[in-house]
């Protein structure tokens, strides 16, 4: 039996082989042109200066003639905010509903600040306070005792050390004694060790960025005293249908490369499509204001748009003919907006038969529609 030869060990995978490269390798090339035209002042430690970080985010034209792409469509003002708050001493909270890019802009801002957005606190129900402070080698411990080579540093424990920006997901989804392990490192920028009477200080550089759901309210909320700690900055849902078209082209696109899929330029009318449906639905009337119209359980995210009309174009390039249609996209939607099988069904229905089935250039749509919702 003859096994096939492989160019990385278990474990290791290139930047052009990973599913979803990090941030800091997808965009290299745009980093490495930034560092190299910013001639502003950098923060310590920082990659960029503030200037360059927001033009990563935001998608702009150096001298050169290189072009930055947009990672965020939204207000300026709010990546600015964003960057100049991980400039002082305050921790950033990005906060907004389901689908707002939260964490993709809180990647890109370590990426762009630190060189590195691997420094991760996934936030859950079981979220240990060890993912937050540090952990132990137990085979160590009881080998020789407590020491610092028996010590498993935390993400945010390494970005102290280093200088780096570290991030936590979901903050509200933490256990609340859990999230209270922040407040020393947040307030004093201290992490103590009492098992062997030290303690870890931030070095200039580091920062936190944690992120939080608008719908988590009451799952463990922030104590006052935790909230403190943070600048918040309120990332919106896109303000037009044309941002939200804008978005969804564009991270459709990318992920489209990333997984081989044949480019949809045809496929326009079709997102378009998809987002004026989650629009509508999410806002309760129709775009014309005419029609009120009752909204699903769901979120109908930005998100999920992308994820629809991502599934969509699979379709049309492996069942299909490449182009993206109304049959391609009419399943995902279904599947979007009807989470609750008894209200939603109720809610769907009465959409495709009340606004679906009226509009113009709408019937082929509403056909696939029908289809899939028998």
């Amino acid at each position: 039996m003859t096994v096939p030869e492989t160019t990385a060990a278990v474990g290791e995978t290139s930047g052009a082989e990973a599913l979803r490269p990090h941030a800091e390798d997808a965009f290299a090339d745009e980093l490495k042109a930034l560092a190299a035209a910013d001639d502003r002042p950098r923060p310590a430690r920082w990659r960029l200066s503030p200037w360059a970080v927001a033009t990563y985010l935001q998608g702009g034209t150096l001298p050169d003639g290189t072009v930055i792409t947009p990672k965020y469509v939204g207000p300026r003002r709010l990546i600015e905010v964003a960057v100049t708050t991980l400039a002082t001493d305050r921790a950033l909270l990005l906060l907004g509903v389901p689908g707002t890019a939260k964490t993709w802009v809180s990647e890109h801002l370590a990426a762009a600040v630190s060189g590195d957005s691997t420094l991760l606190v996934q936030g859950t129900a079981g979220t240990p306070e060890e993912a937050v402070r540090y952990g132990w080698n137990y085979a160590q411990l009881l080998a020789h005792g407590p020491s610092r080579d028996a010590l498993v540093p935390s993400p945010l424990m390494r970005a102290m050390s280093e200088g780096m920006t570290a991030r936590v997901e979901e903050l509200t989804r933490i256990p609340a004694d859990v999230q209270d392990s922040l407040i020393t490192i947040l307030s004093e920028k201290t992490l103590p060790i009492p098992e062997l009477g030290q303690e870890v200080q931030a070095v200039r550089g580091f920062n936190v960025i944690a992120t939080a759901n608008d719908r988590d309210r009451g799952v463990n909320e922030l104590s006052s005293a935790l909230r403190r700690r943070f600048n918040t900055v309120v990332l919106p849902l896109p303000a037009t249908p044309d941002a939200e078209v804008d978005i969804v082209s564009r991270r459709v696109d990318q992920i489209g490369r990333s997984l081989d899929l044949p480019a949809a330029p045809e496929g326009l009318a079709e997102i378009r499509r998809v987002v004026t449906v989650f629009r509508e639905l999410r806002d309760g009337v129709t775009t014309d204001g005419r029609t009120k119209l009752k909204s699903p359980s769901g979120t109908l995210s930005t998100a999920e748009a992308i994820s629809v009309v991502t599934n969509g174009l699979a379709l049309a390039a492996h069942f299909g003919d490449g182009i993206l249609r109304p049959a391609d996209v009419a399943a995902g939607i279904l599947g979007a907006v009807v989470r609750d099988p008894a209200a939603d069904r109720v809610v769907w229905q009465e959409y495709l038969e009340t606004v679906v089935r009226e509009r113009d250039g709408w019937k082929d749509f509403y056909r696939a529609c029908r289809e899939v919702s028998v």
